[in-house]
């Protein structure tokens, strides 16, 4: 098996020892994205939808650089801070998968940083 790191350009350098996506057999699994710019420093503070749009473009740049689409998507891990955001969340996420939409699941827990009320990881089949 070969293993390939994927880091788009203008990456940001990361809290912790992990890559922004790794691809292995054409599989591309997407680190847990937070809504960070390039300096970690949580954006759109207060606002889920915005948080979740900065989250999957985030994710998209990932998936493009790997050669995919935000179709090739099969698999999103959704972790909330607060259920009051659900909907907010759901609204946007409808948006980047419009036709048929990946597996996924979504808990609430607590995040990295207090200001961030979203991440998600994904799981996308490139090629």
């Amino acid at each position: 098996m070969s293993k390939q790191t994927v880091l788009p350009a203008g990456t940001g350098k990361p809290l912790a020892p992990y890559v922004p996506g790794s691809m292995a057999d054409g599989i591309l699994y997407v680190s847990g994205t937070l809504p960070f710019d390039k300096d970690n420093n949580v954006v759109h503070v207060g606002d889920a939808a915005a948080q979740t749009r900065h989250v999957l473009e985030t994710i998209k740049g990932v998936v493009e650089e790997a050669g995919g689409t935000m179709d090739d998507v099969t698999f999103n891990m959704i972790m909330v801070r607060d259920w009051s955001d659900y909907a907010a969340v759901n609204t946007v996420y409808a948006e980047y998968f419009p036709g048929e939409k990946p597996a996924r699941y979504c808990i609430q827990c607590g995040l990295v940083k207090p200001d961030a009320l979203i991440e998600i990881a994904s799981i996308a089949h490139v090629g």
